[in-house]
């Protein structure tokens, strides 16, 4: 009987606790494991750990989100799948923004890029930005801006071979400026009109003759 009694009254202790945690919610739900998600607060922001669940809309295939969101705010790691549960992103974020590396993979689960961004920081009031030349990856000098939250893309991308894994492109920012790598410069030299070179022995004979008076030559026609 007594055990009975502690039961009952652990029990009641257990249901007037969540009682009362679930009383500052203004809505959540339970997870298939028992945990607390999709929690709004009394505020009307979302807190803790979601799941998003879009449908497929006007031809565009469905696609389920999951994270954690701290005051309306995405932080830390998402991962997208998509509705048959295969992953298709690994995203990171930092006061809503993107930060840090992205990876992207195909339905099969093969890495197709990885995306490099840079997230406002909201500790830091200030922001330095480098100024760069017209039309050259040079930086003449930095700017001291306020911030503003932003996301912008910095560092390297790397884009790949799903087939091989083998990359086959890369590209690097820097606050959101694209660099210009040595394969772009030689292409773009490539498109630039190159002077003729004389063959050695015509310039030898322009040499020669260069004091005598021309010759106009006359064509080979006849009037008739």
């Amino acid at each position: 009987m007594d055990k009975i009694l502690k039961i009952l009254k652990l029990s009641i202790f257990f249901l007037l606790f969540f009682a009362k945690g679930f009383s500052q919610y203004k809505s959540f739900a339970i997870s298939p494991k028992g945990d607390t998600i999709n929690i709004i607060d009394k505020k009307g922001m979302k807190q803790g750990k979601w799941i998003v669940t879009v449908g497929e809309l006007r031809g565009e295939p469905g696609y389920e989100e999951e994270g954690v969101f701290k005051n309306n705010i995405q932080e830390g790691t998402w991962r997208r799948y998509n509705l048959n549960g295969d992953l298709l992103a690994r995203e990171n974020f930092k006061a809503g923004g993107k930060e840090g590396i992205q990876q992207y993979y195909t339905m099969l689960g093969d890495l197709l890029r990885e995306e490099s961004w840079h997230a406002y920081n909201p500790d830091a009031p200030y922001d330095t930005i480098p100024i760069y030349g017209t039309g050259s990856s040079e930086i003449l000098s930095y700017k001291i801006i306020k911030a503003e939250p932003y996301s912008v893309k910095d560092g390297e991308w790397k884009f790949y071979d799903p087939s091989t894994g083998m990359i086959i492109k890369t590209e690097k920012y820097d606050r959101g400026f694209l660099h210009k790598d040595a394969n772009d410069q030689a292409f773009a030299n490539d498109t630039i009109p190159k002077k003729k070179v004389k063959p050695k022995e015509v310039l030898e004979y322009e040499k020669k003759n260069s004091g005598k008076k021309k010759v106009k030559v006359r064509e080979g026609q006849t009037n008739y």
